[in-house]
């Protein structure tokens, strides 16, 4: 029975015919859609998956009840995250090894070296986790670019940015001037685009962009990663910026430590976890479009039953 699922903007993909990775497959016509989702298991005739136990899985249906093999579901401890069962979905799941890998892999964060970090899609799901590592992890600015006056107010008064950048209605190349004015060392991108460009163009020499995500270009008939303009790749040369695109699926092997750090972080308070939560498998698509439209702030979760 699931309990609770969650939207991406990974899964806006999933409507391409060619999804643009190989590691995701299109979702089939007249057949279930899927994503990722936390559930409990009401009866089991696999010798893995024992009635009550809480399993998640990257394939669930988008339904109240499936069938579903015990090879596809992974058994998860609730205690992990004090039975909030769905940061198992974000922040204690793939979300948070997103961000936290991709930081740490891609980000050369060094304790001490008066670093600046700028987020991308700095409220969302996997943006306002990475951000928060940057600051745990040395950066002396933390500074979010993201949709809304109240998604800035949030990344700076709940999730300790410096700063935050309202790209519907700022100057953003003004204003990363102000908040960044030594430049810029570490980008985490979710979004590419024009907002890329913009960062891109001030950050320093022998900076690192981690290339997350690019929500601006998921509805356009392009390859992933989207091609550059020549100007930002003179740029990318010139500067001897490293912009590496990061697949937490090539890390899983530090996945179980990580986890284990994102759970410990979370119930110490160090990270703070943003959610918004919809009720209703019936508000599945309203939500979803909401999410496509930068309604959420962190992860958008559906809670399909208590």
């Amino acid at each position: 029975r699931c309990r609770e699922s969650f939207s991406t903007h990974g899964q806006r993909c999933r409507m391409n015919e060619d999804t643009g990775v190989d590691y995701v497959a299109p979702w089939q016509l007249s057949e279930s859609v899927d994503g990722g989702g936390v559930g409990v298991v009401e009866s089991s005739r696999c010798s893995t998956c024992s009635e009550g136990g809480v399993v998640t899985s990257f394939n669930w249906p988008w339904q109240t009840y499936a069938v579903m093999k015990g090879s596809v579901l992974q058994k998860v401890n609730p205690q992990l995250v004090d039975g909030h069962l769905s940061y198992l979905l974000g922040a204690v799941g793939m979300t948070g090894l997103t961000a936290l890998l991709g930081v740490r892999e891609k980000g050369n964060v060094i304790q001490g070296a008066n670093q600046t970090m700028v987020v991308s899609g700095a409220a969302g799901a996997c943006g306002s986790i990475a951000g928060q590592f940057g600051r745990l992890d040395g950066c002396v600015r933390v500074v979010g670019i993201c949709g809304s006056d109240e998604k800035c107010r949030a990344l700076v008064d709940d999730l300790g940015f410096s700063a935050a950048i309202n790209y519907r209605q700022e100057d953003v190349p003004t204003r990363l001037k102000e908040h960044c004015p030594d430049g810029i060392d570490v980008y985490f991108d979710n979004v590419g685009g024009a907002i890329s460009d913009t960062v891109i163009a001030q950050m320093n020499k022998d900076s690192h962009v981690i290339l997350c995500g690019q929500i601006s270009q998921y509805n356009k008939d392009v390859p992933y990663p989207p091609p550059l303009s020549e100007e930002i790749h003179e740029t990318l040369r010139r500067k001897n910026i490293t912009r590496e695109r990061f697949m937490v699926l090539n890390y899983m092997h530090k996945a179980e430590a990580a986890l284990c750090e994102l759970s410990q972080r979370v119930k110490s308070g160090q990270i703070n976890v943003l959610e918004t939560v919809v009720n209703g498998i019936e508000n599945m698509g309203d939500a979803f479009c909401s999410m496509m439209k930068g309604g959420n702030i962190g992860k958008q979760i559906i809670k399909i039953s208590e």
